[in-house]
């Protein structure tokens, strides 16, 4: 609930701070003494418009902060968290600074945050009515929401949401498929051909740089052959090793004559025939490895060029190739077995539809129950406030074909005032007087499931008098029981219903700079309100009847 308000600098507002607690509070005054400005601050305060023609002459800026005690599992909370503020479950304050320019910047416990913040979190505090309120109440688009909190029925509410959910991504899914499938038919032929081709060339992976190397190799080993044949004749026995064989012989049988002299050659030549064989064992061994079966460069050419065909064809390079397989391969099937899937997935959606119709239809039958209830209470409200032949009728329509997120259900709350008449949409058959009665009955039923919102009804009793005031107030009354109201009104018979009174008045104070005209909003005393009910009972010339009559309806009210 609100507990406090505070303005700074607010219009006709210098300095202003109000406590508040649960029940009916009233703030009452002579017409034009500034009730306007307060609901403006606490507007600003909850993130409505504001711009600098609220800011009190001479003042630089103004200000208007609001406070609230809340209930651990109150709705705010929640909804702040989800928005990503870190908040602990104690008071919550929102704040509103207001600049000469016009600029203004807004706080929640002392966090800065956008307007639109401010914005939302403020419908979930806080809930305006006046005599020609055009919120929930009258919008029909709101209707099935309030429904659906009167009857509890919340949880259902989300329940068939999130199987429409799961139908339409069900149906989304089948059309999605069926046109995949559809394109890829067209080109089934192309698809399967290519997976003809790629089945039998069978791509590898890293393959071309396997053959490129390979293919590199045997082309270099063609070019180097001849200068190696070539080598190991040199080096052969018809070569050097032969020569050196010779050599060495010879100079054996000269070395037994020699007396030793000839033993240093001997065995350099032997040195020299040793390295030869040693080299000609070396390149003779190169030549076997450098040797390759002409056939396999004509096949690893072939297997070469072919890879490199496909690819070109289908314009990737040799290395996609075998995912590129894979890829028309599972196409095929998807193809192949298109029918099939289709057919499920009909299976599918249809029982999605099946589900969700059967939960919406349950849903359905919750609010025709839930509707009547409450139609029957409204009746039994409207009697007292003067509209015992007025008929109040929540319409339920239901429609499987436009079915939506909250089931298959238009929801109206429609009114006839006249016997006889044909019902129609409660802002355009009531009267301004009749709307904000009509407004308020229906009001007290539905708070009586609660919210968690502080309720303000601006002049609602406007164009009414006697009994049907004195049955408003009693109504606000018990409307406060439930959930902290808060009236603002010119009819004595409501503001002697509350816990709580204010009055609202204007004054012209002497300053440094002139006089200037303040607002003031003074709590009043049990002896002050019996002087401000008469004052609104008989006008300026208070009388002792008038007086009189204020004590008997606090007592009555008592």
């Amino acid at each position: 609930m609100l507990r406090r308000l505070s303005i700074r600098n607010i219009v006709l507002i210098d300095a202003l701070d109000l406590d508040f607690d649960a029940g009916l509070g009233a703030m009452t005054g002579e017409t034009g003494a500034g009730k306007s400005i307060l609901l403006d601050a606490l507007g600003a305060a909850l993130g409505a418009r504001a711009n600098a023609d609220l800011v009190r002459m001479g003042a630089d800026k103004g200000s208007a902060t609001a406070e609230f005690d809340l209930d651990d599992d109150h709705p705010a909370w929640a909804w702040l968290r989800e928005q990503g503020h870190e908040v602990e479950d104690a008071a919550l304050i929102v704040r509103r600074v207001i600049g000469r320019e016009g600029r203004s910047r807004a706080f929640v416990n002392d966090q800065p945050v956008g307007v639109a913040t401010l914005r939302e979190l403020g419908t979930r505090l806080i809930e305006i009515h006046g005599q020609f309120d055009d919120r929930a109440l009258v919008d029909p688009a709101g209707h099935r929401g309030l429904l659906d909190a009167y009857g509890g029925l919340q949880k259902e509410n989300r329940q068939v949401n999130a199987l429409y959910t799961a139908w339409r991504e069900a149906a989304t899914r089948l059309e999605t498929t069926r046109a995949e499938i559809a394109e890829a038919q067209r080109d089934a032929e192309f698809v399967r051909h290519s997976v003809e081709e790629l089945t039998e060339l069978a791509p590898e992976e890293g393959e071309e740089d396997v053959l490129d190397t390979e293919r590199r190799q045997m082309q270099r080993a063609e070019s180097i052959a001849e200068d190696v044949s070539k080598a190991i004749a040199q080096l052969g026995n018809q070569g050097a090793e032969g020569a050196l064989s010779d050599t060495l012989r010879r100079i054996e049988v000269a070395a037994e004559k020699a007396d030793g002299r000839l033993t240093p050659a001997l065995e350099a030549i032997a040195k020299a025939l040793n390295s030869c064989s040693e080299a000609l064992s070396e390149v003779e061994r190169a030549a076997e490895a450098l040797s390759f079966d002409p056939r396999r460069l004509e096949q690893a050419e072939e297997r070469l060029f072919a890879l490199r065909a496909l690819a070109r064809k289908h314009r990737i390079g040799v290395a996609d190739l075998p995912k590129l397989h894979v890829g028309l391969g599972e196409k095929l099937a998807f193809i192949e077995q298109g029918e099939a899937k289709l057919v499920e997935m009909e299976s599918e959606m249809a029982a999605a539809h099946e589900t969700f119709l059967d939960a919406a239809k349950g849903l359905s039958r919750a609010r025709q129950e839930a509707a009547g209830i409450l139609d029957k209470q409204v009746v039994g409200e409207l009697a007292p406030l003067k509209l015992e032949r007025a008929i109040f009728k929540t319409l339920v329509e239901s429609d499987p074909e436009k079915a939506g997120p909250d089931g298959i259900d238009r929801v109206a709350f429609e009114v006839t005032t006249n016997p006889g008449s044909a019902p129609g949409a409660i802002d355009k058959i009531a009267s301004g007087g009749e709307l904000s009665r009509f407004l308020l009955a229906l009001k007290v039923c539905l708070a009586r499931k609660g919210d968690g919102k502080t309720l303000i009804f601006d002049e609602i009793d406007r164009g009414v008098g006697g009994a049907t005031a004195a049955a408003i107030g009693a109504r606000l009354k018990r409307l406060g029981d439930d959930t902290q109201t808060l009236v603002i009104t010119h009819a004595p018979q409501v503001a002697a219903e509350a816990n709580r009174q204010w009055r609202i008045e204007k004054s012209v104070v002497e300053g440094e700079d002139g006089e200037t005209t303040l607002t003031r909003v003074v709590e009043l005393s049990k002896t002050q309100r019996v002087d401000e009910l008469a004052r609104m009972l008989a006008g300026e010339s208070v009388t002792k009847a008038a007086k009189d009559a204020a004590k008997s309806l606090l007592k009555a009210a008592g």
